[in-house]
């Protein structure tokens, strides 16, 4: 049944396993845009009773990418399962007392056989059902006794579940391809089923918001909302993000964790800015979205059902336009933090530095490129072919003489500035019937020792007179 007429609230629940996986930001982001869209609320939940796979500090580090994103949660205090052991311990116990769940003594080698047998006659691997008949005798003996058990599920037999999908639409599974789920473990934990409905129906959810992978376990939830007696929220299945060969993105098919995107020099409103589009279409030709544009504009109803591919190209473009639009004080001290690990900046000063940045800044798709795309401007001696200084069609000798003749008019400069740079050298050019690749390609060259860099005026008004004419002449002793 659909939730009406009530606040709504969605939720981020991730497991405290070890990293948050970019899949993990955009649902979170999903959650958050259609929460704050209709004026609800985004609460974060720890999902952390699955002991061995518990990760201590992981959860820290869930905060601190959210926070990073710029998705702050409602709920000040995080919702922390493993807290709340004893509230999933007393639902399992109702629903045993209401025959719609049941003891499990079974042992795990006792489960393995049943699985081997099941496999031989090529069946699918599922519980059988031996315990779900034990009398109460029984039980009570064997609880007597202090046997160990699970509490499973009485999944009804041959009945149709049917939910709406505000993405996939209407869907219906027959129970009878459902097993009898564990919903309270031997340790005494809950098992992911039982606690994500009771803790969704306590947080008053109104929507739950996930990967399409949690299609299967859907019908699961559904029935223990039956099994309680309340009302389920409304469901809607995001689609896989998926890699370049076409299956769902995931360690093995590259570092794709937000923290590796985040190191690389990836801003957070670009990645959030990206993400939205993985799988949802504005209708629109627009691209760059802030934050605020995305909750007006975010519409569950344009959500793809296929998956979308993840583009690392696409994302350093719109890395690029937001790296651009930057204050560059702003864009320098983020720059440093990547500039300080591989040069010693001590013997340049704050106004040296911000003018290399501001002559980068065009060339910049992530933070990182700055340590190699500003190598030019802090090291003494550049290391280069002298062929790379010949220009097309011409020669040595011929890129010998343009270079000769522009070092003697830069000699002869004293106002050393970008504009008049390129002025007195335009009419060197001009006044040599010297065509502008044969002179300006040999100048940038010598400059920046690269085949790909900022334009010559640009890098001369940063290096500085004396510099500029050392690397010069440099280059000219090279031809």
């Amino acid at each position: 049944m659909a939730t009406k007429n009530k606040k709504i609230k969605t939720r981020m629940a991730p497991s405290p396993t070890g990293i948050i996986h970019i899949g993990n930001l955009r649902t979170a982001l999903y959650n958050y845009l259609f929460a704050k869209q209709n004026g609800g609320k985004f609460l974060l939940r720890i999902e952390d009773t699955d002991r061995e796979r518990f990760v201590e500090g992981a959860a820290e580090k869930v905060f601190a990418t959210l926070k990073w994103a710029g998705l702050e949660w409602d709920n000040k205090k995080p919702i922390v399962q493993s807290e709340r052991v004893e509230i999933y311990q007393k639902y399992a116990r109702q629903l045993v007392d209401s025959g719609k769940a049941y003891y499990c003594f079974c042992a795990p080698e006792e489960l393995k056989q049943m699985r081997e047998e099941q496999q031989k006659k090529k069946q699918p691997p599922r519980y059988d059902g031996r315990c779900r008949n034990l009398s109460a005798e029984e039980v009570k003996n064997k609880l007597k006794a202090g046997g160990k058990y699970v509490i499973r599920l009485k999944v009804p037999e041959n009945e149709t579940i049917e939910f709406d999908d505000l993405v996939y639409g209407k869907i219906k599974y027959n129970s009878s391809e459902i097993d009898d789920q564990v919903l309270m473990k031997s340790d005494g934990f809950p098992t992911y089923h039982l606690a994500v409905v009771v803790d969704d129906h306590e947080m008053e959810i109104t929507h739950v918001m996930r990967g399409e992978d949690w299609l299967p376990s859907t019908p699961k939830h559904v029935l223990l909302y039956e099994a309680f007696g309340w009302q389920s929220p409304e469901f809607i299945h995001l689609p896989n993000i998926l890699g370049e060969n076409k299956k769902k993105l995931s360690k093995r098919t590259g570092d794709v964790s937000v923290e590796s995107f985040k190191e690389r020099g990836c801003l957070p409103e670009a990645l959030i800015n990206y993400l939205a589009l993985l799988g949802w279409n504005p209708g629109t030709e627009q691209e760059i979205f802030s934050l605020p544009e995305l909750v007006k504009q975010f519409d569950i109803k344009k959500i793809h059902k296929a998956g979308a591919v993840f583009d690392s190209q696409k994302l350093d473009n719109i890395n690029g336009q937001y790296i651009r639009k930057l204050p560059v004080k702003q864009l320098t001290s983020l720059c440093l933090l990547y500039l300080n690990k591989v040069y010693d900046l001590k013997k340049y000063s704050a106004e040296y530095i911000e003018k290399v940045v501001e002559v980068e800044r065009e060339r910049l798709k992530r933070l990182s490129d700055i340590t190699e795309n500003a190598k030019l401007f802090f090291i003494d001696r550049l290391e280069y072919n002298r062929e790379l200084l010949i220009w097309k069609k011409s020669d040595t000798e011929k890129t010998k003489n343009n270079l000769t003749i522009i070092l003697q008019k830069l000699n002869k400069i004293k106002n050393w500035s970008k504009k008049n740079l390129e002025k007195e050298i335009t009419r060197v050019i001009k006044d040599n019937n010297i065509t502008n690749g044969e002179a300006l390609w040999p100048l940038r060259v010598a400059l920046s020792g690269q085949q790909n860099s900022p334009g010559p005026f640009e890098i001369m008004d940063v290096l500085g007179k004396e510099k500029s004419l050392e690397r010069i002449e440099c280059a000219v002793s090279k031809l």
